[in-house]
């Protein structure tokens, strides 16, 4: 009795397995039996791995057997001569030869401000005032004593001439006026010290010290001075450069905070190399009617360094490098409507601007080169050509 027990199950499972492949997708999805669903999806999921394996191995086959399929697809464009102009990017700052903090030449307090923050002044212009401690009564106590050593003197003079008197007499007289003319003009000399002017005409851009204070040479800041008329910007040179970048170079000058460009020119190239950064200045002069450039301001600057009218320019992604480090690109020959075959060509190249670089020797006007697909092809072998730029 067990045995015919255990005989009815094992036979009602091959029959409910059996039923499961006859049945269609559709069927089993009505039945909603979830045991079932998921049993049909593991068998369709074995059997769609297993055709797309097949697949693959039937494509792999056909493209050993069929020589179009065996035909690597490229692209190529023909060299043309273009003018290149090689740029180098550099960054510097804007400065300017007059931009000056003015300190006193005389100690003591500063009486008078004759100027304010922002106001434009004029070369020589007195701008401050300091006490001169009695100075300008010494001066003219002293050019008493000036005036009346010139009248004896100019006597003593009509004397001599007249063969009156001695020599001595009027030596003596023509020592005692020098001398204190020397004395009038030294105390002249520190009376005009205690004038604070102008070096240059420009603008005060700061009032630093305010009246009333005291102040002394080599420590106290007055003012600052700026005139922007005579801007440039100054910069440092890699030392490889300094046979290209030389006085009269065309350079393209940008202001990113201000969104302004401009064209300048070097106005000044240095001849002396920093040990400590093997590099040389050069100065760029800048115009500036709008005033809008201000000292210490950050500029770009592309130098045309180099310049070619008949260049033959490739993208870098082509060039391929053999083992002995020799550059090389793919033409093609033997062409024949849309197939031709493909040529190693070793190059030498120069320099480089953006994606593109300069081919100096093995390329000429009119070549077709290989683009997409130059990675992938052999010398000699057939190639299929799908668009000529």
């Amino acid at each position: 009795m067990k045995n015919i027990l255990i005989l009815s199950f094992v036979t009602l499972v091959l029959t409910s397995c059996g039923a499961d492949k006859k049945m269609s997708v559709e069927d089993i999805i009505a039945s909603g039996n979830l045991e079932h669903i998921r049993k049909k999806k593991a068998e369709l999921d074995v059997s769609a791995q297993e055709i797309s394996s097949q697949l693959r191995q039937l494509e792999s086959e056909i493209k050993k057997l069929d020589p179009q399929e065996r035909i690597p697809l490229i692209t190529t464009f023909k060299t043309k001569e273009a003018v290149f102009n090689h740029f180098v990017e550099l960054q510097g700052s804007v400065s300017t030869k007059q931009n000056l903090v003015i300190y006193p030449e005389y100690s003591g307090t500063l009486t008078r401000v004759y100027v304010k923050e922002g106001q434009k002044v004029a070369k020589g212009q007195i701008l401050a005032k300091i006490d001169d401690g009695g100075l300008s009564q010494q001066v003219a106590q002293l050019q008493i004593q000036a005036d009346l050593a010139k009248t004896t003197f100019e006597r003593q003079e009509r004397l001599w001439n007249q063969k009156i008197g001695s020599e001595i007499q009027y030596l003596q007289a023509k020592s005692n006026y020098e001398a204190q003319q020397r004395a009038v003009n030294q105390l002249q000399q520190q009376v005009e010290k205690t004038a604070v002017r102008a070096p240059f005409s420009g603008t005060i851009d700061d009032v630093i010290t305010e009246q009333g204070s005291v102040v002394a040479p080599g420590q106290s800041q007055l003012f600052r001075i700026v005139n922007l008329q005579d801007m440039y910007i100054e910069t440092d040179v890699p030392e490889r450069y300094i046979s290209n970048i030389t006085t009269g170079k065309d350079v393209l000058v940008e202001f990113p905070i201000l969104g302004k460009k401009m064209d300048a020119k070097i106005r000044q190239a240095g001849n002396f190399i920093n040990p400590a950064n093997r590099t040389f200045k050069i100065e760029v002069a800048v115009s500036n009617k709008d005033k809008s450039i201000k000292p210490n301001l950050t500029a770009k600057l592309k130098i045309n360094d180099y310049r070619s009218e008949k260049a033959i320019l490739i993208p870098q992604s082509i060039i391929s490098e053999n083992a002995e480090g020799q550059q090389y690109v793919y033409t093609i020959t033997d062409k024949t409507e849309n197939k031709a075959k493909a040529k190693r060509v070793i190059i030498e190249t120069g320099k480089t601007q953006g994606d593109n670089i300069e081919v100096l020797s093995g390329l000429e006007h009119g070549n077709e080169i290989i683009d997409e697909g130059a990675r992938s092809v052999k010398d000699g072998q057939e190639v299929k050509i799908l668009v000529v730029e």
